[in-house]
């Protein structure tokens, strides 16, 4: 098997996109005039008449989304997270998910590893804020592969959907055998007294603290929780009565995220100890992304502390 070569998950959209272009007639892309860094302008190579470049109007962006997809069309409208998920948040609520418009909102340079662009582009709120509108799937892939496999699903279905997507490249964490499904959990590693839960990019760093701690005799568990809503209830219940502790880790805030959503359940139905890895109720700043995920506890040492935090 050819090994899949390591991309970023925006990349990953792209690629998916152009690959759609044709077998899907009915599919509109739009873009705020981003198109060369959400990768949607792969679409628009090979399908210019389906493709509308807005400008730099993200309410109206997504405003013409909704109304093209309730006009019968699949529309993926993309923009960077914090001007998706921020500056059209009341269009996104009312005429997309009020609606219930089949809007996919593809939303690239989240977290932070947009690096030099700075705190005014690294968002950190854009799944709290998703996860609250009625209806809305919210989807964070790790890796390039999961990217194209979850957006199968994702352009399948009717209904709108938050898809979270990074600017920096990625290794992968799954081949392309492997079967991800929507509001399906996958488990990575099964053993362990401890289940770490991890979203997007931090899933590779939850399998490198796997090795870490495995060094020091801590097995543990490890879950890939790419979808955030509908979250799989079903498996955090099960880790929760048989672990001792769970471990979240995102490229988010802590504050209503992953890991406000993986508590949800766990106080409702099996409470347990928890340790939260993420962006600690803070703005970035410019610089390198893996100098900032370092400063800002976003890397397997975290995840190796917090799991020793509850042993």
């Amino acid at each position: 098997m050819t090994e899949k070569k390591n991309i970023a998950t925006r990349q990953a959209y792209g690629e998916f996109l152009a690959s759609k272009a044709n077998e899907m007639e009915n599919l509109v892309v739009l873009d705020a005039d981003l198109s060369k860094s959400t990768k949607t302008a792969d679409f628009k190579k090979e399908c210019p008449q389906r493709f509308i470049n807005m400008g730099i109007a993200e309410q109206n962006l997504f405003g013409v989304a909704a109304g093209l997809a309730l006009s019968g069309k699949v529309v993926c409208a993309s923009t960077f997270a914090m001007f998706a998920a921020g500056r059209a948040f009341e269009i996104i609520r009312n005429s997309i998910g009020y609606t219930g418009a089949n809007v996919k909102i593809c939303a690239t340079h989240a977290g932070i590893t947009v690096g030099e662009d700075g705190a005014s582009h690294q968002t950190f709120e854009d799944i709290a804020l998703m996860r609250t509108i009625p209806g809305m799937v919210v989807v964070n892939p790790s890796d390039g592969i999961s990217t194209k496999k979850l957006l199968e699903e994702v352009v399948s279905f009717e209904g709108p959907a938050y898809v979270r997507l990074g600017r920096s490249e990625v290794p992968n964490v799954y081949d392309e055998e492997s079967t991800i499904k929507l509001g399906k959990a996958n488990v990575l590693k099964e053993d362990g007294e401890i289940a770490v839960i991890a979203t997007g990019i931090m899933v590779n760093e939850a399998m490198i603290a796997w090795e870490r701690l495995k060094e020091q005799g801590v097995n543990v568990r490890i879950i890939d929780m790419h979808t955030i809503k509908p979250l799989d209830k079903e498996i955090i219940v099960k880790l929760a009565n048989e672990c001792k502790g769970i471990v979240t880790a995102e490229e988010h805030s802590v504050i209503g995220g992953l890991g406000s959503a993986v508590s949800e359940v766990v106080v409702n139905n099996s409470p347990v100890k928890m340790a939260f890895v993420g962006q600690k109720d803070t703005y970035g700043e410019s610089g390198k992304p893996q100098e900032l995920k370092e400063k800002y506890g976003m890397t397997y040492k975290e995840i190796v502390q917090a799991v020793n935090s509850l042993i």
